[in-house]
């Protein structure tokens, strides 16, 4: 997951990397002794970065030109990345954030490079309040097995 612009034009970078060595390994023959499947093989495995790459970034765009205005949480576990994905199309940088919750731009990042693991409920709650992200879940019981 992207979550802020040095990474987007880190990944535009990569991006235009695959896509250069893509070409130029399809453009290629299979060096001797070297079985064609194999050099499919690693043909597609760069494409799948590629696209993966490509995912990431189209989504970085849409939630920075406020293309992507809300997301379905599943889980609890979706949280996290509804934290970043709400601070990115607010448009609110790490050290904006950081400052609104009182703490370095550096920590934001550190929370963010984990999905926040080890924050507590009350950081987590006082991060969407600082973003304006409204969760609306309905909860349902079940019997634990």
């Amino acid at each position: 997951m992207i979550t802020n612009q040095r990474q987007y034009r880190i990944s535009k970078s990569w991006l235009k990397r695959f896509e250069e060595d893509l070409q130029t390994h399809c453009a290629s023959k299979p060096a001797a002794g070297v079985d064609p499947r194999a050099h499919q093989v690693m043909a597609d495995a760069i494409a799948s970065e590629r696209d993966v790459l490509q995912a990431q970034i189209e989504r970085y765009e849409l939630l920075r030109d406020g293309k992507i205005t809300r997301r379905d949480l599943a889980s609890l576990r979706d949280l996290p990345v509804v934290l970043i994905e709400g601070r990115i199309a607010a448009h609110v940088t790490q050290k904006d954030l950081g400052e609104r919750l009182g703490v370095a731009a550096q920590q934001i990042q550190r929370w963010e490079a984990t999905r926040y693991a080890g924050a507590s409920l009350d950081r987590l709650q006082d991060t969407a309040d600082a973003l304006g992200i409204q969760i609306h879940e309905t909860v349902t019981y079940g019997r634990a097995a």
